[in-house]
């Protein structure tokens, strides 16, 4: 039985490291793997630049006329949307209430309010969330599902909006920037806004799930010691035992001693007869005998 068991410890020593080895290489060949995309694409961008300054033949630049000039600032400003002075936002994450750092393949739960302080109706769209580089925000990392609400918020009112998104979980123990964006307009469309609720750089943590491989592993592989050790124990012990039996003891002469003595396998008259029995006297040596002799004949 204790060969067995040892055999199954060695077994099981041999297996966790080796399962928790491949399942820390899972997770580093995700991160490279992000990694290396994003290297390759900026590589192809330098490639594509290099290649076409060397395609194109140098042309003279024409200068822009004060209408054309005039018209590209007006295009750009009519893309980007920006917020409405008659309304305010505010965020506040419930799950988990740290901002700064969000758990990798876990739920994040938000609450965004909207305030309108306007005379108009706002129709409030959707909101939507991406993972930017802290660097440069205009390159992104990862979109996350857009929420439509299409709720009308009238003059003077509240509303209160919930965004769930859950980060990747390649992305653990890496910055990057978090942006939430809402977008609502008037009711009658004339104009459109956007509000920038969270543009922060946040930090995707490991989720604290209280037990993990490397701990899990390190409890069981002190548990195979313990238990190696005590096999040992009791192997050492059964075999100094055995020794000990196995050594031959040297009879000791006590001799022969009345109270040692059993008579109960005697009939009853001869013991009672030895007790009746008188006692033989003591030896008398030749002196005594012969002064004996002496009184005697004196007496005579």
């Amino acid at each position: 039985m204790a060969k067995i068991l040892g055999n199954f410890i060695m077994l099981l020593l041999l297996l966790i490291p080796t399962a928790v080895i491949f399942n820390e290489q899972a997770k580093g060949s995700n991160l490279a793997f992000a990694q290396d995309i994003l290297e390759g694409e900026d590589d192809e961008a330098t490639v594509e630049t290099e290649t076409g300054a060397d395609e194109d033949t140098p042309e003279e630049e024409t200068p822009l006329t004060g209408n054309e000039k005039e018209e590209e600032p007006t295009e750009e400003e009519s893309t980007a949307l920006k917020p409405s002075p008659d309304a305010d936002t505010f965020i506040l994450f419930t799950k988990p209430t740290n901002p700064k750092e969000l758990p990798a393949g876990k739920q994040v739960r938000i609450l965004v309010g909207f305030t309108n302080n306007g005379n108009l109706d706002f129709l409030v769209d959707s909101m939507e969330a991406s993972f930017r580089y802290p660097q440069d925000y205009s390159f992104f990392l990862q979109n996350f599902t857009t929420a439509v609400y299409n709720a009308v918020v009238e003059p003077k009112r509240q509303a209160t909006f919930e965004y769930v998104f859950v980060p990747n979980e390649a992305f653990s123990a890496r910055p990057f920037g978090l942006t939430v964006t809402l977008n609502y307009k008037n009711k009658d469309g004339s104009a459109s806004f956007q509000s920038a609720v969270f543009n922060e750089t946040i930090q995707v943590v490991d989720p604290d799930e209280g037990l993990d491989g490397e701990t899990f592993f390190l409890y069981v592989f002190l548990a195979a010691i313990i238990i190696l050790l005590l096999v040992g124990a009791q192997q050492l012990v059964s075999s100094f035992g055995r020794k000990r039996l196995s050594k031959p003891r040297k009879p000791v002469e006590l001799g022969t001693q009345n109270s040692d003595v059993d008579y109960d396998w005697l009939p009853k008259e001869t013991l009672q007869g030895l007790s009746k029995s008188p006692r033989r006297s003591p030896k008398q040596s030749p002196r005594q005998r012969r002064n004996l002799r002496s009184t005697g004949s004196k007496e005579e």
